[in-house]
């Protein structure tokens, strides 16, 4: 898992330059085809970037964009008219059965299928009208780690291209470096605030809740953790009733619109005595510690384009995440009950 992680800087920097002419092409095929809806269908750590996908997409081309569930298709039999609509279908492997039902069924369905695959030859690929390789390179820890940023970077190539967002385009461009910038960063202090925690809330927004999904993820796959995700909107309708004094919590904030939200949210957990962790870049107000409150932890962070600092935020939490299972005495490269390939129907 630690070495594949640091893969990422690299395997994004390759799928950048290798897939420019493919992008430019499916930007234009998207404009042409002006899709009425996407629909996204993925598992696990592809799911998780396929929130990203929702919020990028909905936030800088007004299309509505929805997570499919499998099950309508794989179990159900379920049919529907997808007549100009876009799926797009992301997987590391290409090879789960449901995944495969699904994406069957919504290509005969009139959908136009993209696939974000890492395994290029995969039946995954088969089934698509267009396949965007990853990149990502052999990935053999059961926890996915470079095949999830570089799902995320597609998501955002895609998106630039889509748009003719060239800010956007710009901001991939340097996340290479700026990957590896984040890989540096100090944050074990994590690992021993965490080591002894069962329970825990992981809470991000917008473009950045599919960082508290898949750090909540990895928290239970490799750490034996209890993690919770929620956005920092949902934890308040319920969930927050148990934050109690010594309750962690780990936040995660962009530099867009939701940031003064999170900030927010952290200083009032950390007013009902949470172990508050906040990560990712401050506001102008110097984010939300107040003298030396030692139950608020702010991590440092890499400041980038705010589609972009999800993926350095999550290649950070990697890292500690790994520290952080060694510490609790798991293997992070074998969790227990888990095969890389999940064979779900």
């Amino acid at each position: 898992m630690f070495r594949e992680a640091a893969e990422a800087p690299d395997a994004v920097r390759v799928q950048i330059e290798s897939n420019l002419e493919l992008m430019s092409e499916l930007g234009e095929m998207l404009r042409s085809l002006a899709p009425r809806a996407v629909v996204t269908f993925a598992r696990g750590s592809s799911d998780n970037a396929a929130t990203f996908a929702r919020y990028l997409i909905e936030t800088r081309t007004g299309v509505l964009t929805s997570s499919a569930a499998l099950s309508v298709s794989s179990v159900y039999t379920a049919r529907r008219d997808l007549s100009g609509v876009v799926v797009l279908a992301i997987s590391q492997s290409g090879a789960s059965p449901d995944l495969l039902a699904s994406v069957r069924t919504a290509r005969e369905a009139g959908a136009r299928v993209i696939a974000l695959v890492n395994v290029t030859g995969s039946p995954l690929a088969q089934l698509a009208h267009h396949v965007v390789p990853l990149r990502a390179g052999s990935e053999r820890s059961v926890a996915a780690t470079k095949s999830f940023i570089t799902s995320l970077a597609a998501i955002a190539h895609l998106v630039a291209a889509w748009t003719n967002d060239d800010p956007l385009l710009a901001g991939l461009l340097g996340a290479p470096e700026q990957l590896a910038a984040a890989w540096a960063l100090d944050w074990s202090e994590v690992a021993e605030r965490l080591r002894d925690v069962q329970d825990l809330y992981v809470i991000g927004r917008g473009l950045g809740l599919c960082v508290a999904q898949e750090a909540a993820l990895k928290l239970k796959e490799t750490c034996g953790m209890h993690a919770e995700s929620f956005s920092a909107a949902e934890v308040r309708h319920g969930p927050v009733a148990l934050v109690r004094p010594g309750f962690p919590v780990l936040l995660f904030r962009q530099s867009d619109e939701t940031r003064s939200g999170i900030e927010a949210l952290a200083a009032e957990l950390a007013g009902q005595g949470a172990d508050v962790t906040i990560a990712g870049p401050s506001s102008s107000a110097g984010g939300i510690t107040s003298g030396n409150d030692a139950r608020v932890l702010e991590l440092p962070a890499v400041s980038s384009h705010p589609a972009i600092e999800p993926m350095l935020l999550i290649q950070a939490f990697y890292r500690v995440a790994n520290a952080l299972a060694l510490a609790r005495g798991c293997d992070p490269d074998h969790p227990p009950r888990l095969r890389k390939v999940t064979e779900t129907v």
